[in-house]
């Protein structure tokens, strides 16, 4: 496996962010993968996922958002997270040479990459994979976060759990259902995982079993994409 570390311009005001690629020897496709609100990519979360993709065969080239990049708490205006996405995909796929991409995130990085897809095309991406799409705020349901997912014109994958108290399952399902109409979602549900992905000792399982599972799906879909899509 290659891993190495990637300096790239976020936008011209921001300046630049860091990133790692990790590429297995096997790898067809590259996820550019973004973090959630609070933590970065280096998080157990992040670097979790980075790793099961590469065990899977995908490789990842997963950034940090300038706040975060500085140190910040609170998250950039939308406008530089989004231009980040497209500076994002744009490296990446410098990087990646003739693999296949895609692109997603944890929570915020999954739902920003789907806004930037919403209001213009991200150039050379097959499909959108979110890691825990934040539909609300915790005890507020909504499914206005996902309205702007009905112009988003890719194949998407939503990993959700049944404990996750930002996406009730009873809002998130009819969208899933009215994007599976156009032939463009999967929705796949971890039983008793949270927003985290972490799931209760009772539950037999273990946060790594959980890693995996989300590594093989992300795989499998992939691999449905590359036949039925490309």
């Amino acid at each position: 496996m290659i891993e190495q570390e990637i300096r790239f311009t976020a936008s011209t005001s921001a300046g630049e962010v860091g990133a790692v690629l990790m590429r297995p020897e096997n790898a067809r496709w590259l996820m550019v993968l973004a973090h959630g609100a609070g933590a970065g990519m280096h998080h157990a979360f992040m670097t979790g996922v980075a790793h099961s993709l590469v065990r899977n065969g995908i490789a990842s080239f997963r950034y940090q958002f300038p706040y975060m990049e500085r140190g910040k708490r609170a998250p950039s205006p939308q406008s530089i997270l989004l231009k980040t996405v497209r500076s994002a995909v744009a490296a990446a796929r410098e990087h990646g040479g003739d693999l296949l991409l895609l692109a997603g995130g944890k929570s915020l990085g999954g739902r920003m990459t789907s806004v930037a897809a919403s209001q213009e095309a991200l150039p050379e991406v097959k499909g959108i994979v979110f890691f825990g799409f934040p539909l609300h705020a915790p005890g507020k349901p909504s499914d206005e976060r996902g309205e702007h997912l009905l112009k988003v014109r890719l194949p998407i994958l939503f990993l959700q759990g049944t404990r996750d108290k930002l996406a009730d399952l009873a809002l998130l399902r009819p969208i899933c259902d009215r994007l599976q109409m156009q032939g463009q979602a999967r929705l796949h549900i971890i039983d008793g995982a949270d927003h985290s992905f972490h799931v209760p000792k009772r539950s037999g399982r273990t946060d790594k079993d959980v890693l995996e599972e989300l590594g093989k799906v992300v795989a499998d879909w992939a691999s449905d994409l590359k036949h039925n899509e490309l």
